[in-house]
């Protein structure tokens, strides 16, 4: 029975009324009882005891039983706000902890953005995208792989396994009352983050398999290598795109959750962050205005995303 919803509240009042309602009518019988002495109605007295001694027992034992009621569904909604209240405290330190932690990963995300954005901003090529990083062959591409490689290794891609706020919420009561919506991109944005760091791992195998023992220069300036080898580049270059970006978008709704306090179960989510877009500089430009205005610790959750800044 859920005392929360307003049902316990019905059937107390409805057994408490029940219940003044027969003692009343005890009175009123006990009256009757009265009346009966006096005329000397010794058969009518004894049946009107009776009735009286039945309607009173009753009515008490009905306010006894809305009375206790009242006090179980007290303690009861009492323990529970308790609980919500100790998983809230819980779940807000948890996010904390996924803010904090995960700024620094999100930090080495500058290294992908020398790279991706060189020339202007990065957009996949399924959307027409003709940048720098798409379009670099010859000497430029060999400069591209040299930075890739680089990046490879001061660039654990393990790291972004912090980036997972679900299991934090899973096992809470959290889970029944965040926006459906908002709780949906959470898991999404986990698993392409998820999916983009084990195909970078993959990436880099191909690229180091397309080079093979040469040096990079001289694995590019060969026909038959370089469009292996731009291949490899190019799955690195969506994959690193795909993993900045939503990561980004992890710790700002992270970050945004945060600095709205124990009121973030109710939230609705933001347009400006959840919003796919093409390129991550189409995301900042509409995230930065809701970001630069959300404070989580001392500074806003903007700062937190490191866009465009080298590691």
């Amino acid at each position: 029975m859920d005392f929360s919803a307003g049902h316990g509240y019905l059937l107390i009042g409805g057994l408490i009324l029940v219940g003044a309602g027969l003692l009343i009518i005890s009175l009123i019988v006990n009256l009757r009882v009265a009346h009966s002495v006096r005329e000397e109605l010794r058969h009518r007295e004894k049946l009107l005891e009776y009735y009286r001694n039945i309607f009173s027992q009753l009515g008490v034992i009905l306010i006894g039983i809305g009375v206790s009621l009242f006090i179980f569904f007290f303690q009861q909604n009492y323990q529970d706000q308790r609980k919500r209240e100790t998983e809230l405290q819980q779940v807000l330190a948890k996010l904390a902890a996924r803010v904090a932690r995960g700024a620094p990963v999100i930090e080495t995300l500058g290294e992908f953005d020398e790279i991706l954005d060189e020339g202007s901003a990065y957009v996949g090529p399924e959307h027409g995208g003709s940048n720098a990083a798409i379009t670099a062959r010859g000497t430029e591409l060999a400069k591209q792989v040299e930075k890739i490689l680089l990046v490879e290794r001061d660039v654990d891609v393990r790291d972004f396994e912090i980036l997972n706020l679900s299991r934090d919420l899973e096992a809470t009561f959290v889970v029944n009352e965040i926006d459906p919506t908002l709780w949906f991109n959470i898991v999404r944005d986990e698993n392409e983050i998820k999916y983009a760091t084990t195909q970078l791992a993959l990436d880099y195998k191909d690229l180091h398999e397309a080079i093979g023992d040469e040096a990079v220069e001289a694995a590019v300036a060969k026909p038959d290598k370089e469009p292996k080898i731009k291949h490899e580049v190019l799955d690195i270059l969506y994959d690193a795109d795909l993993l900045r970006q939503r990561s980004r978008r992890f710790l700002a709704r992270a970050c945004w959750l945060f600095s709205k306090g124990k009121s973030f179960v109710a939230l609705a989510p933001v347009d400006a962050i959840e919003t796919d877009t093409k390129s991550q500089q189409e995301w900042i430009d509409r995230a930065k205005p809701v970001l630069t205005q959300t404070k989580s610790g001392s500074g806003d959750c903007f700062k937190l995303l490191r866009y465009g800044q080298a590691s």
